[in-house]
Formats: structure tokens, sequence, C-alpha cells
């Protein structure tokens, strides 16, 4: 097996005109995503309505995410994280437009294992 290594805040390409997503690693459903933004966000009417689960981080910049049915939107600095609920119906209201918001996301199947066993 060969090893890859990376930078989660190396390059991105210039411009930025749409937010970039990158694949890190992944195996079965779980799949490991750099996203970077800057400025971008969902557009108007637009909402995410995924099969999986999907935990996302914020490791610099800033973004607001609206969630179906709430009031408020969620804001997220530097160290927040969500675990977002498959067919939680969201979407990215704002993301910085003065800097690169990075984001680590992770997608995966609730109650399965790292090795594709289904947990009990």
């Amino acid at each position: 097996m060969t090893m890859s290594s990376g930078n989660v805040f190396g390059p991105v390409p210039e411009p930025l005109t749409e937010e970039h997503t990158e694949m890190l690693a992944g195996a079965g459903s779980v799949r490991i995503e750099r996203i970077v933004s800057r400025g971008h966000a969902s557009p108007s009417g637009f909402w995410y309505d995924q099969d999986h689960e999907e935990w996302v981080m914020i490791l610099g910049g800033a973004a607001r995410l609206m969630f179906e049915g709430a009031e408020e939107p969620v804001d997220l600095v530097p160290g927040d994280w969500l675990d977002i609920p498959a067919h939680k119906r969201h979407r990215v209201e704002w993301t910085d437009p003065d800097r690169e918001t990075v984001w680590l996301a992770v997608h995966y199947q609730r109650g399965e294992r790292a090795n594709g066993e289904a947990m009990q």
C-alpha cells in the first residue's frame, strides 16, 4: 500500500471562483475531504439533503450554516465542529469573503465500523 501525505492548508486553485473540494482519504462509505471556501454560499433555495452523515470542522476562516426549521443559523469559527445526521437539510449561508475558510469534512454511514462490518 502506498502512503500519501499533504498539507490541509496547502495551496488551492486561483482564482477561487467555486468552492474547492479535495478528497484526502477514504474507504468503503467513509470519505475525508478538505473544502476551501472564500465568500461562497449555497445558491438561493438550495438545501443539502444527504443520504449519509457528515462531520465537519472549521480549521480556518468562518462560516454560517442554516438548518431547515431552525430559527437561527449556526456560526462556526476555527475549532468548531458539527455532526450532521443524514437527511438533515442544511445550507451554507455565508463564508468569510476576505479569507479562506478551510473545512475538514468526514462523510460516513452511521452504525458501520471502519472495516465495513455493521455495529451491534
